[in-house]
């Protein structure tokens, strides 16, 4: 069993832009089904207070080097898309450094809703958040009814 865990998940949906850029899934506050280590805080380890659906909401800060466990699950809405990606990304949003991303997905549709769930190993860092970032081709937003970024690694 991991030492140290993060369990963020979100079924509030959230409309997804359109667009060729990839859009970092948001995550509440206070509602992780397991936050022990405080990796998902509204007060981030560089000191910037975080809001609830800001772009920091989706960040999970780990807490030591590690080799990690990183997990997603992810319920689109049906939609007139014809292809959706996903993937991990260190620093997301470039706040210690440049975007890393890693375990980057594209699949074709299949009729109806989609339900995807993944995982990847990779190592961690403090200082550096993490985040999971989804992206589609349709011409409009599309909505992520459902979505969980789980982060476990043992110390």
């Amino acid at each position: 069993m991991p030492d140290v865990v993060c369990s963020l998940k979100v079924d509030v949906a959230q409309a997804v832009p359109p667009g060729p850029d990839y859009y970092l899934v948001r995550f509440p506050y206070g509602t992780e089904s397991y936050d022990a280590h405080g990796m998902h805080a509204t007060v981030q380890p560089d000191d910037v207070t975080s809001a609830y659906p800001d772009p920091r909401s989706g960040l999970i800060w780990p807490q030591h080097d590690a080799w990690a466990d990183l997990y997603a699950l992810l319920y689109w809405e049906d939609g007139d898309y014809t292809e959706l990606r996903d993937r991990f990304v260190r620093d997301p949003l470039g706040l210690a450094d440049v975007p890393d991303s890693t375990c980057t997905e594209d699949r074709p549709v299949t009729p109806g809703g989609q339900f995807i769930a993944k995982s990847w190993g990779m190592f961690v860092h403090p200082g550096v958040p993490l985040g999971l970032m989804v992206r589609h081709n349709s011409l409009k937003p599309v909505k992520l009814t459902l979505a969980e970024f789980k982060l476990a690694y043992r110390i």
